[in-house]
């Protein structure tokens, strides 16, 4: 695996590898990477010639600068991770090398109803970090496929409408969530957690589940209700949402059609840590 701190080696690398006719991937990390993380550069060693991953914990998408200081750092472990699963390229940017004129944010893009739901109403900004930070990924690598995890499904929307937005010829997959036995969602932010914590959390994958069972045979908003207060029953001291959404615009339905896409979608505080997970409702699994 290659190394890269500064974005003119690396494209000077990388534009002799498109000039050769290599396909590259890509999947942009912020670190304390795990097996969900690995099955995205398993996917793009899959079907790409090369693959990049990017580690950088992006300041311009934390609304709270309290998560931001406590996001984890374990960069010599990600770095060992990635070489055993045969990575060819790290690319690990400072700061200052990724915002050589500070961390204010410079554009504003139209990602309209999405940016004002779930996420974009509880985290005020996020996504217009995500976007910026994404962007300015994209412009330096110019991968032909980028590869993001199902776990942050809100988020994996708004990269597909800037991809629409900046006319940017790169392809978005999207991998399934990737789970413990449990059936907690891998995350980095699972690190902040104790193995009481983790117990505890366990009740986000239930509720799902639990949607999935009875979404054909309550009301949404029934639904959502009752699954809020058993997350604040279960330990959690805050839940930001539980929705039920069309699965294609996130427009949170009021009744079930057997023919709509649908997703469920939960954000919960677990001792001070912030968790979100979602499950598709169609799926057979």
């Amino acid at each position: 695996m290659i190394l890269f701190k500064t974005i003119d080696a690396l494209q000077n690398h990388l534009h002799k590898q498109k000039n050769k006719g290599y396909i590259l991937g890509f999947i942009p990390t912020m670190g304390a990477l795990h097996n969900g993380h690995l099955s995205l550069i398993s996917f793009s060693k899959s079907t790409c010639d090369i693959t990049i991953c990017s580690i950088f914990v992006n300041p311009t998408q934390f609304n709270d600068s309290k998560d931001f200081e406590k996001y984890p750092n374990t960069i010599e472990n990600d770095i060992r991770l990635l070489e055993q699963a045969q990575c060819d390229i790290l690319f690990l940017p400072s700061t200052k090398e990724m915002y050589p004129d500070g961390t204010a944010l410079t554009s504003h893009y139209q990602l309209g109803f999405l940016e004002t739901i779930l996420e974009g109403k509880f985290r005020p900004n996020h996504f217009q970090g995500v976007c910026q930070i994404v962007h300015k990924l994209l412009d330096i690598v110019e991968p032909d496929t980028l590869f993001l995890g199902q776990k942050d499904y809100q988020q994996c929307m708004v990269i597909q409408q800037l991809i629409a937005l900046t006319g940017i010829k790169t392809q978005l997959i999207i991998g399934e969530t990737l789970r413990e036995n449990s059936g907690l969602a891998m995350s980095s932010r699972n690190m902040r957690l104790t193995d009481e914590d983790k117990q505890k959390a366990i009740t986000i994958y239930q509720s799902l589940q639990y949607i999935k069972q009875h979404c054909n045979h309550q009301l949404p908003s029934v639904l959502t209700e009752k699954i809020t207060e058993r997350l604040l029953e279960n330990g959690f001291e805050k839940v930001d949402y539980v929705a039920i959404c069309n699965a294609n615009t996130l427009e949170a339905l009021t009744e079930i059609s057997s023919n709509t896409p649908k997703v469920a979608l939960i954000a919960a505080f677990l001792n001070d840590v912030r968790l979100i997970d979602n499950l598709l409702l169609n799926n057979a699994s």
